[in-house]
């Protein structure tokens, strides 16, 4: 099953690893390559999954944006230097989150609906 939206919301989270610690801002403890890898590195099997149109890349993407919400706000609240970075990483984990949970949330919403049956 394809979901362009769901591909694209793991590409774009997955580019702003290296675009963040390879050019834009670049940790000055880390070498900046190890930093990429390291954020870059949990989206890939998602990535992978999504290109291949498997219906389980939802769950991978969904379950790695949630490590990478927690780092955006955590970057948000502790680092003002790349507060927009942050703020990017965390408003594209919410939003891959709902684009792996709509389909189930549209399912559950439609159940709500319909009247029981007997």
């Amino acid at each position: 099953m394809k979901r362009p939206g769901l591909t694209l919301l793991i590409l774009a989270l997955w580019l702003l690893q290296p675009a963040w610690y390879l050019w834009l801002s670049p940790p000055t403890v880390l070498p900046p390559w190890f930093a990429a890898t390291a954020m870059a590195l949990p989206l890939l099997p998602a990535l992978l999954l999504a290109l291949l149109g498997r219906p389980s890349a939802g769950f991978w993407g969904g379950l790695a944006a949630l490590f990478h919400f927690s780092h955006g706000v955590t970057e948000l609240w502790a680092n003002p230097a790349v507060m927009a970075l942050a703020a990017t990483e965390t408003a594209l984990s919410v939003a891959l989150v709902v684009a792996a949970s709509w389909q189930g949330l549209k399912a559950r919403a439609a159940r709500r609906r319909s009247p029981p049956t007997e």
